[in-house]
């Protein structure tokens, strides 16, 4: 992946939320705020040094889009993480760090309505902007079950205080500490449930929780298509990722392809196999994207008309494969017309 398709933006604050957390703002010049809008839930991707090589991170936006405030992502320690532990002892404000634009479809349709969200660790970065986003934009009611080790791992404490403070009939906030309750049960979760079988539910967190998260609300009675969950994985360096812009697949066909990205619309002719990302790049085009192994979900996009195998997908769940949403870097057309629109 060339460098050029990030962009450097300075570090404004270092925050050390947790023993093993930090907040990470950034400053957006005038000139780039319309590119770095970014709808409650999405992530930023993140280029980090590492050696000779890059390394592609996505972290959550932990901000909300209707403050007057910086962009923040929230890093929480991986052991033997190579880019949050950079990141945490690296970082000073002032740096400069490369970036992708905000991306991701963890994003809520509407923030009318009651909301139930669930999340464990630092999961719950993404589900704090949306909590944050509801609560000031809208008048339903939300109700947040946060699961930690310990009490000290608890990111945003002091905030989520304020909040039920500020919004003692629409927030509630559940805390769970395995070291006093143990990890929570499908079972467990499903009791947390009750009264929200109607709302809208946003799941982020370790996979066994999200796992069980996703089953305690189908138990509850919650339908499917109001369960979102985001899942994140371990991106490869920019030199372990591949190079191969054609492949060999039993349903690849040519195809007339249709783009819509950027408010502009083109058509471009792709051969049988060619992946749909190396046609746009190949005609000139700048999709979003970052890994090219189907794991960070920049380059999701919504399949208007047409059909395409995906080689590879660890970003988008079967709901969202449901919606329409497909992955430009994974994708070889299977019919002879696509029709692809990124998201503004």
């Amino acid at each position: 992946m060339s460098s050029h398709t990030y962009i450097s933006l300075p570090v404004a604050a270092v925050i050390r939320e947790t023993h093993d957390s930090c907040s990470f703002e950034f400053s957006v010049s005038a000139e780039l705020r319309e590119r770095f809008k970014y709808r409650p839930g999405q992530f930023l991707t993140l280029r980090i040094p590492h050696g000779d090589d890059w390394l592609p991170r996505c972290y959550s936006l932990s901000s909300s889009p209707y403050e007057s405030e910086n962009l923040r992502v929230t890093v929480k320690r991986v052991d033997d993480g190579r880019g949050s532990n950079w990141l945490c002892d690296q970082v000073r404000p002032g740096d400069l760090l490369q970036t992708l634009p905000p991306a991701g479809a963890f994003v809520p349709k509407s923030l009318e309505g009651d909301f139930l969200l669930l999340a464990g660790g630092s999961g719950i970065t993404p589900v704090l902007s949306i909590l944050r986003s509801v609560l000031s934009q809208a008048q339903g009611r939300v109700r947040l079950v946060y699961a930690n080790r310990d009490e000290q791992s608890v990111i945003f404490r002091d905030l989520l205080q304020q909040l039920v403070a500020d919004y003692p009939q629409r927030l509630q906030v559940v805390h769970w500490l395995a070291s006093v309750q143990g990890h929570p049960s499908s079972h467990q979760l499903a009791h947390l449930a009750a009264g929200y079988e109607a709302a809208q539910a946003f799941i982020c967190g370790p996979e066994p929780f999200m796992d069980a998260g996703v089953a305690a609300l189908k138990q509850a009675g919650l339908a499917s298509s109001a369960i979102h969950v985001e899942r994140f994985v371990s991106l490869p360096g920019e030199s372990e990722q591949p190079v191969a812009t054609v492949v060999e697949h039993a349903g690849a066909t040519a195809t007339r392809l249709t783009v819509e990205l950027d408010g502009e619309t083109r058509e471009i002719e792709c051969a049988p196999g060619e992946i749909l990302l190396a046609a746009m790049q190949r005609e000139g085009l700048e999709p979003p994207h970052s890994c090219l192994v189907g794991s960070c979900a920049s380059c999701m996009c919504t399949l208007v008309a047409g059909k395409v195998d995906l080689l590879h997908n660890d970003a988008l769940d079967q709901q969202e494969l449901s919606e329409g949403w497909t992955l430009a870097c994974q994708a070889v057309a299977t019919s002879d017309q696509v029709h692809l629109r990124f998201p503004d």
